[in-house]
């Protein structure tokens, strides 16, 4: 049996409050959330496994909403400040 990872798991959680919504409002407000309170680890195992799913694992929402977030830049990435 395997285990469904933790992020995976939350995502769907969170998917399951918004499937009464309309599925454009459900995976904004989805993605502000995981925009707002998820590590950046656990957002890029988020999108890295939203990208070409097609196990079945992911909520719809959950796809539709991986799809609104942009990867969050790392470090090293090259970004500088303009001070």
């Amino acid at each position: 049996m395997t285990r469904t990872p933790p992020h995976i798991r939350m995502a769907n959680e969170i998917a399951v409050q918004f499937r009464h919504r309309d599925p454009a409002w459900a995976a904004e407000r989805i993605a502000e959330h995981v925009r707002a309170f998820w590590d950046p680890r656990m957002r890029s195992m988020l999108l890295a496994d939203a990208t070409g799913a097609t196990d079945g694992r992911l909520d719809p929402l959950v796809l539709a909403a991986a799809a609104l977030l942009s990867p969050a830049p790392g470090p090293g990435s090259g970004q500088r400040s303009s001070s």
